[in-house]
């Protein structure tokens, strides 16, 4: 008499990796990513949108052109954004802007920006990839002046006679940065500060050519 096959129970799987974001879409989510890593949470919300870097879909800048680009690359990653305006100060007013994702669609948004984060900072840190596609050479430079955009607008700037700093919290942005700079062929310094990193290149030919790169066409 033939027994009857032995029936195995199946093990329960990881679930498959998401399949890698396209070029384009890479350098926006990055961007985002990194002009979000570049501000602190938003005091009153972090107790109640608990911890993680991109902080329930809520972002504010102190400066409305980083509010604006981040909108613009919002707008082009299909994710909608609200944007409110504030304003505070006596003697001196500042403006805050407030962006927040609608709660339905927060989930999307921290997925599509923990992508682009991990994929692009992935792209910035490794070493030369021998036989690397033409698509892969021209982009990671575009990646490199994407996080060097984020930190000019929405970083804590500090210049100097001799250099330009941004003054940063978060250790892996800075690390994104100095090799972003040497991926734009300007030399940059880390240097650990007062509960933050400073990322700093010489003034002269550096400055400019970061400046440059980081500037949209």
């Amino acid at each position: 008499m033939l027994s009857e096959p032995t029936t195995l129970l199946d093990r329960p799987r990881p679930p498959s990796p998401a399949p890698p974001l396209d070029w384009l879409t890479l350098a926006d989510a990055f961007e985002v990513a990194c002009l979000v890593r570049c501000t602190p949470p938003p005091a009153a919300d972090v107790r109640r949108l608990g911890v993680g870097p991109y902080r329930g879909g809520i972002a504010e800048f102190n400066r409305e052109d980083a509010a604006h680009r981040m909108r613009q690359l919002l707008r082009r990653l299909d994710v909608p954004v609200e944007h409110e305006l504030t304003m505070g100060g006596l003697r001196r007013r500042y403006e805050l802007h407030r962006l927040s994702v609608p709660r339905e669609h927060r989930s999307a948004y921290a997925s599509l920006l923990d992508a682009g984060w991990r994929q692009g900072r992935r792209e910035l840190l490794g070493g030369p990839v021998p036989g690397a596609s033409t698509a892969r050479r021209l982009w990671r430079p575009r990646l490199a002046a994407s996080a060097w955009r984020a930190a000019l607008l929405a970083g804590g700037r500090h210049v100097r006679r001799h250099c330009l700093g941004i003054r940063l919290a978060d250790r892996d942005l800075a690390a994104v940065l100095v090799r972003g700079a040497a991926l734009l062929e300007v030399p940059a310094v880390l240097r650990p500060g007062s509960g933050c990193f400073l990322v700093s290149v010489s003034n002269g030919e550096h400055r400019a050519r970061i400046t440059e790169s980081a500037t949209l066409g």
